[in-house]
């Protein structure tokens, strides 16, 4: 029998943390020639939804239709910057706790965790969501255990009254969930060409911290570094001494550290080489052969290759090998058959 998903959405939600698993899931019933999935989006009143891009998305049913007798496989609940205002609605989060001991998996996409949290249904798990709420849903919630660089998360059921639970990052780490989840219940060989068909990753290497130091950093005001970040950038391997990029402010040395602390919460010598792993990294995946490491990690000023392979694995959770082959795509799988259904425990990235 197909395998009922209903994921729940409601005003602002962001739209990829619902189609991006629908799609994974659609796609695997298309590649299967059969239905594997059916799905149902459930908002407050079934029609019209306003995402948080402003596009509209239709709910097919009303949550509040829902009952503990409603078959359903995998419950999942969206994220997005309406999720402030769902936090205080009782009657959504009463029906997720009397609908979660009747799923076999419940999960969130995004700050969809906020949701399942407040409803106490996260309690004693390791959890994650995008890397910028991590800390505020840790300190929102001491009970959970959240894991800031996680793409996805699962727990095990602790009672027979409790279903698998999920967390996963933001936005597109919906869809790294939605493969693991069809790769749990059918197979890598179906999961592999969903993801090769929606042209993503089976297993994304890495995880959160994978994303370019520059990136992350103008998400933060750097304020009087601002202009001294702008020449790091410029020139990731130049080389450069704490004294020397003091005086570049007008500042001590000392005074600089704390700067950095303030700022970026990390040291001038730590965002450096983070900033020159960025290179490396890009460096690693851009050409048709990989470079060798010992001459990569001279360029850019990593130490040696073992240096450089110990910062891969702290930093990225992967070797540099791995990395590659990761990012550059695997092998094609054979895709002529299904692997049979097994009850995979997914491991956490």
């Amino acid at each position: 029998m197909p395998r009922r998903i209903v994921l729940i959405a409601y005003p602002d939600c962001q739209l990829l943390d619902v189609t991006g698993p629908w799609q994974v899931f659609a796609s695997a019933n298309a590649l299967a020639g059969r239905a594997l999935y059916t799905q149902n989006l459930a908002a407050e009143t079934a029609g019209a939804l306003r995402s948080n891009a402003g596009l509209a998305l239709h709910a097919d049913l009303a949550w509040a239709q829902l009952t503990p007798d409603t078959p359903i496989d995998t419950l999942l609940v969206a994220g997005g910057s309406g999720v402030a205002a769902q936090r205080s609605n009782s009657p959504l989060l009463d029906r997720l706790v009397a609908l979660a001991p009747h799923c076999r998996r419940l999960g969130s996409i995004c700050t969809g965790a906020f949701l399942l949290a407040a409803a106490g249904l996260l309690d004693d798990c390791r959890v994650t969501t995008h890397w910028r709420y991590c800390q505020r849903l840790a300190e929102e919630f001491p009970r959970l255990r959240v894991a800031p660089d996680a793409l996805y998360l699962e727990t095990p059921p602790g009672r027979d009254d409790q279903p698998w639970r999920y967390t996963s990052a933001g936005v597109t780490a919906g869809i790294d969930l939605a493969l693991s989840l069809v790769e749990a219940d059918h197979g890598s060989v179906l999961a592999g060409r969903v993801a090769r068909e929606l042209v993503v990753f089976l297993r994304r290497p890495g995880g959160q911290s994978q994303f370019s130091e520059v990136l992350r950093n103008q998400q933060h005001d750097p304020g009087p570094l601002r202009r001294l970040l702008d020449e790091l950038h410029a020139d990731p391997a130049g080389e450069y001494r704490l004294a020397d990029l003091a005086e570049r402010v007008a500042v001590t040395p000392r005074h600089l550290s704390r700067l950095f602390q303030r700022h970026l919460a990390t040291t001038p010598g730590a965002y450096l080489t983070r900033l020159r792993l960025e290179q490396a990294r890009q460096v690693l995946i851009a050409g048709p052969e990989p470079p060798p490491l010992e001459r990569l990690a001279r360029r850019w000023r990593l130490g040696g290759a073992e240096q450089l392979r110990r910062l891969f694995q702290r930093h990225y959770g992967v070797s540099p090998s791995v990395y590659r082959q990761r990012f550059r795509g695997a092998a094609a799988q054979p895709d002529d058959s299904l692997a049979p259904a097994h009850p995979g425990v997914l491991p956490c990235p």
